[in-house]
C-alpha cells in the first residue's frame, strides 16, 4: 500500500496544474488517469484538437479570399486524413509533454480508474492507496439528447465530430454554444452544408446579446445557416441518410430536414459516476456537481474537487486556477479564484470572448452603467488584414470600473487578456484608455472602447 498527501483523480488540465504544484510546494503527490494518456477531454478530444482543426480549416478557407490582396491560388484540395493526422499528432505531443513535467517534478502516475471507498483511500484496480487529502478533477462529457442515440458514426457528439474521415456533404449541429459554432465552422470551411438548430431564439446562450448578434452575422456570412427557436423531437435514420423532425418553439408547426451527419452539442456535464461518492457521502447538487467551501473541500473532510465537476464556469483555465488554488492552501498558503475574472472565448472566425457582466445582466439587476463601443471597421490594422466584423464593448460602472468586457472579433481570445487584467486589478475605463497602445494594432479597439465609455472616443 502506497501513502500520498496527495492522489488527484484526474489527468486533466485541472488535475495535471494541482499534482504539479502540489509537488512544487514539496507534498508527495500522485496522479490517477485512466484514459491511458494525460490531458483530460480538454487536450484528448477538446480543446486542443478542436483547435487544431479550425487552425487547418481556416488556411484551407483563406485561399479562396486572396483575390484582394493580388493572390490566386488554383488546385487546391483538403487531405482530411493527413489533417486527422496533423491533429493526432499535436495532441500525442503535448500528452508526453505532460508525463514528462510530472517526471520533472516527482508526480507519480497512476494509471486506471479510481473510486474512493473511504476518505483517505483510493481504489484503482485491486490495489489501495492512501493519502492525506484527496482532490477530484474528473471534468466533464457531452451532455446527451433523450431520444438521440449518439454513435458516433452518423449521430456525433464532439469526439466523433473531430475524427471523421471525409467531408460530410450536410452536418446538422444542434446547440449554437460554442462547441456547436466551432465545430460547424471547421466543417463548412471545408465544404460542409452546415445548419446550426438551437433551442433557443439567439446563438451563443449566456453571451452579451449583442455581441452574439454580430457574431450570428459574420458566421453566417461564412456559411453557416441558423435554424433558432427549434427543439429537436427525433433523429430517424434512413436509407438516404438522416431525417430530423423539429417542432417550432411556441408555435404548433412541425419541420422536417435531412442531413447525413448530426452533431449533438447541447452542453457538458460532470462525470461522476464510479466514484463511490454517495456512499462515501459527498454532497452532490441537482445538476450533478459535486458542492465544495471556499476551499475546495466537499461535505467530507478530506476530499476535495476542483473543475467541470463542481459549480462554475466548465473551461479549462478555470479548473487549472481552481486546482492551482486550491493545493495551495492545502499548502498552508492563500488561494483564491474570482469566477468574475474568468474569461471565455469562442474560436470561431470571427473569436468571440468574454469576461464579467453582460449587458441583460446589469439591466436585470437595476444596475447604472455606461457602455462603450468600438467597431473593427473603423480600426486601421482591421482595415489592412480584412478583419473588420464584430466590434469591442465595454460596461463601466459610474466611477468607471469595469464590469465586463465583450469583444466580438479577430484575435479576440487575445485582446480579452488585457480586459481580465484591468478587472483583476480594479482599473478604470480611463486607465485602460491612458495606456498607450502600438499602431496601428487591433488593440487599439480596446483603448477607443474605453474612451467611448467616457463620450471621449477619437476614431468613431
Amino acid at each position: 500500500m502506497s501513502t500520498y498527501d496527495l492522489i488527484v483523480i484526474g489527468g486533466g488540465p485541472g488535475g495535471y496544474v494541482a499534482a504539479i504544484r502540489a509537488a512544487q510546494l514539496g507534498l508527495k503527490v500522485a496522479c490517477v488517469e485512466g484514459r491511458g494518456a494525460l490531458g483530460g477531454t480538454c487536450l484528448n478530444v477538446g480543446c486542443i484538437p478542436s483547435k487544431a482543426l479550425l487552425t487547418s480549416s481556416a488556411k484551407y478557407a483563406e485561399l479562396s479570399h486572396l483575390s484582394s490582396h493580388g493572390i490566386a491560388v488554383e488546385g487546391a484540395s483538403i487531405d482530411v486524413g493527413a489533417m486527422m493526422a496533423h491533429k493526432d499528432k499535436i495532441v500525442s505531443d503535448l500528452t508526453k509533454g505532460i508525463a514528462f513535467l510530472f517526471n520533472k517534478n516527482g508526480v507519480d502516475m497512476i494509471e486506471g480508474w479510481a473510486s474512493i471507498p473511504a476518505a483517505g483511500q483510493v481504489k484503482v484496480g485491486d490495489a489501495i492507496h492512501e493519502a492525506k487529502s484527496i482532490l477530484i478533477a474528473t471534468g466533464s462529457e457531452p451532455t446527451p439528447l433523450n431520444g438521440v442515440e449518439i454513435d458516433e458514426q452518423d449521430i456525433l457528439s464532439s469526439t466523433g465530430a473531430i475524427a471523421q474521415d471525409q467531408v460530410p456533404e450536410h452536418l446538422v449541429v444542434i446547440g449554437a454554444g460554442v462547441i456547436g459554432l466551432e465545430l460547424g465552422q471547421v466543417w463548412a470551411r471545408l465544404g460542409a452544408k452546415v445548419t446550426v438548430v438551437e433551442y433557443l431564439d439567439r446563438v451563443l446562450p449566456g453571451i452579451d446579446g449583442e455581441i452574439a448578434k454580430l457574431a450570428q452575422r459574420a458566421l453566417s456570412k461564412r456559411g453557416l445557416k441558423f435554424q433558432l427557436g427549434r427543439a429537436l423531437k427525433s433523429v430517424d435514420k434512413t436509407d438516404s441518410g438522416l431525417t430530423l423532425t423539429m417542432d417550432r418553439v411556441g408555435k404548433d408547426k412541425e419541420e422536417v430536414i435531412g442531413a447525413d451527419k448530426v452533431l449533438i452539442a447541447v452542453g457538458r456535464r460532470p462525470v461522476t459516476r464510479g466514484l463511490g461518492l454517495g456512499e462515501l457521502g459527498v454532497a452532490v447538487n441537482a445538476r450533478g456537481f459535486i458542492e465544495v467551501d471556499g476551499t475546495f473541500q466537499t461535505s467530507v473532510s478530506g476530499v476535495y474537487a476542483i473543475g467541470d465537476c463542481i459549480p462554475g464556469p466548465m473551461l479549462a483555465h478555470k479548473a487549472e486556477e481552481d486546482g492551482v488554488a486550491c493545493v495551495e492552501m492545502l499548502a498552508g498558503e492563500a488561494g483564491h479564484v474570482d469566477y468574475n475574472t474568468v474569461p471565455g472565448v469562442v474560436y470561431t472566425d470571427p473569436e468571440v470572448a468574454s469576461v464579467g457582466l453582460t449587458e441583460e445582466a446589469l439591466k436585470d439587476a437595476g444596475t447604472d452603467y455606461a457602455v462603450g463601443k468600438f467597431a473593427f471597421m473603423a480600426n486601421s490594422r482591421a482595415r489592412s488584414t480584412g478583419d473588420t466584423d464584430g466590434a469591442v464593448k465595454v460596461l463601466a460602472d459610474v466611477n468607471g470600473k469595469i464590469l465586463g468586457a465583450h469583444i466580438c472579433g479577430a484575435h479576440g481570445g487575445d485582446l480579452i487578456a488585457e480586459l481580465v487584467l484591468a478587472m483583476t486589478k480594479g482599473a478604470t475605463v480611463a486607465e485602460v484608455a491612458s495606456t498607450c497602445h502600438a499602431h496601428p494594432a487591433m488593440g487599439e479597439a480596446v483603448k477607443e472602447a474605453c474612451l467611448d465609455a467616457m463620450d471621449r472616443a477619437i476614431h468613431a
